[in-house]
């Protein structure tokens, strides 16, 4: 087996600081390369699009929310870990771009709700693909076994950390 990065950091580690940094380390660190691995090849693809990562997550979970692909802004916010302010500027930049409107609750004036355009629903499944495109480029050379037991390896190490599964959401 090859050395890679992490490899060398954990072996370091090991020697600086003998019985401190263990899996813990190894751990956090190829979970993070992994995600910068997928995510560089993602925005390369979204930036062809005309997109950032941010208005991109927006786009995904209004689609994904299926018909009439609308949440309100709070449920975005919850659902992307942004903060409100953070929302409404991705949200004005896309209502700019035609890519969303913002239509009032009747129920409840004081309230909103986020819809995808016609326009929006092609962008959205368009960056969508090409996202799983980029995506599944980047790991063609990882076996299939490989990759689901990783993938059930991370689920199970995530519920035993507390995090717990949006059954809306379905890159959770």
């Amino acid at each position: 087996m090859s050395r890679d990065t992490v490899d060398a950091i954990a072996e370091a580690w090991r020697k600086e600081l003998p019985g401190v940094v263990g899996s813990e380390l190894e751990l956090g660190k190829r979970a993070a390369r992994l995600s910068a691995l997928l995510g560089e090849r993602v925005e390369t693809e979204l930036a062809r699009l005309g997109l950032t990562k941010a208005e991109y997550e927006i786009l995904a979970v209004l689609r994904a929310s299926g018909e009439p692909y609308r949440l309100r802004p709070s449920e975005l916010s919850q659902r992307l870990l942004l903060s409100s302010g953070g929302t409404s500027n991705l949200l004005r930049r896309l209502a700019a771009a035609d890519l969303i409107d913002r239509e009032p609750d009747p129920s409840d004036a004081r309230s909103s709700w986020v819809v995808l355009t016609p326009q929006g629903v092609k962008d959205a499944e368009a960056a969508v693909k090409a996202a799983s495109r980029a995506q599944a480029a980047l790991l063609e050379a990882v076996p299939a076994e490989t990759a689901r037991t990783a993938i059930d390896a991370l689920r199970t190490i995530l519920v035993a950390l507390g995090d717990q599964a949006d059954p809306q959401d379905p890159d959770s």
